[in-house]
């Protein structure tokens, strides 16, 4: 469970997730040592992990959402092998264990045998399998990620945390080269490597670390992202929504999805459900609130299914092991 410091710091890092610990402690009301203390014994416990991710289009990869019904005896070491896999970037037991939900980076265009959306329905563990497109994420960095557990920033806490960084994405992706791997690499085990430790790394200047840095943030190639283990928070619950929206509100809808404390992620996907919402929760009862009270007021919503995960197994760039978050390294 987290106190209202631990809390604090978590949404000041959500919001800005390379502000220095005298930003975090100023809007947490600690001291500098304070957050940074209480930042590194979150992370050495396995309670959060800040990454640096490339944007998947840079390879000219695409998301697919998957939701693969298996065998019961044979579900368990599938969703092992798939979360250990670098083309999956988010994996999950739901449906009482009979169900994995996953979703594939793979070329829209990808015709090769050797693809993974491909390979999937031969394998003898699979019953069924259905695959969509993950069309586009709703909302927007500001609304991102799931905030349910407490804290509470002002605008001016938000200023303050931002002021100085490079600008809200603006495009187009940048290439990447040889030279960016160690930096990047870096960057997906600790979002949070210093410029000078960035340096050493790559043999390069400070200054040219900085410059690099800014561009790939600038132009969307890399972005910062937090992730968190919400049973690890006292959140037991966590929900896959697949909602049916008519075209006329998918926009509205999901947006407004988005802004939900509850939410971890809202994206619209090809299908006849088609927006997915990853709802995180105390209980049962929780989600029933949620279900009935926030989404029910939303409209647009004509239909909606529901997948109940029982077992996270990795989300963004961190696999959950023994109950802790941590690093996946590429295969």
């Amino acid at each position: 469970m987290l106190d209202h410091v631990d809390a604090q710091i978590l949404r000041a890092m959500q919001h800005a997730p390379r502000a220095s610990f005298r930003l975090i402690g100023e809007v947490s009301g600690v001291s500098e040592q304070t957050a940074a203390r209480r930042y590194h014994a979150l992370r050495r416990r396995g309670v959060m992990r800040v990454m640096g991710l490339v944007d998947p289009a840079v390879h000219g990869a695409a998301q697919w959402v998957a939701r693969i019904r298996c065998r019961p005896d044979r579900v368990g070491p599938l969703a092992n092998t798939l979360a250990r896999r670098p083309d999956i970037a988010y994996a999950a037991i739901a449906s009482g264990g009979s169900e994995i939900v996953c979703v594939i980076r793979s070329p829209i265009d990808a015709k090769r045998e050797d693809t993974l959306l491909q390979q999937l329905p031969k394998s003898a563990s699979v019953l069924d399998v259905s695959i969509v497109l993950l069309i586009r994420p709703f909302g927007s960095a500001e609304t991102a990620g799931w905030t349910g557990y407490g804290g509470h920033l002002t605008p001016e806490h938000k200023n303050l945390l931002t002021d100085g960084l490079p600008p809200a994405p603006t495009g187009p992706l940048l290439p990447l080269t040889a030279e960016d791997t160690p930096l990047l690499d870096a960057l997906a085990e600790d979002g949070r490597t210093t410029h000078t430790q960035l340096a050493a790394l790559t043999g390069w200047s400070t200054g040219r670390v900085v410059r690099r840095l800014d561009a790939l943030v600038t132009s969307g190639t890399l972005s910062y992202e937090i992730d968190l283990l919400p049973e690890r928070l006292g959140y037991h619950l966590t929900a896959t929504l697949w909602l049916r929206v008519a075209p006329a509100h998918l926009q509205h809808t999901g947006d407004e999805i988005a802004c939900h404390d509850e939410v971890a992620f809202a994206g619209a996907t090809s299908g006849d459900h088609n927006v997915m919402a990853i709802v995180i929760c105390h209980d049962a009862d929780d989600l029933y609130r949620y279900l009935t009270n926030r989404l029910a007021a939303i409209p647009g919503i004509d239909a909606y299914g529901i997948s109940i995960q029982a077992r996270r197994l990795k989300q963004a760039a961190s696999l959950v092991s023994h109950g802790r978050l941590v690093h996946s390294s590429p295969a």
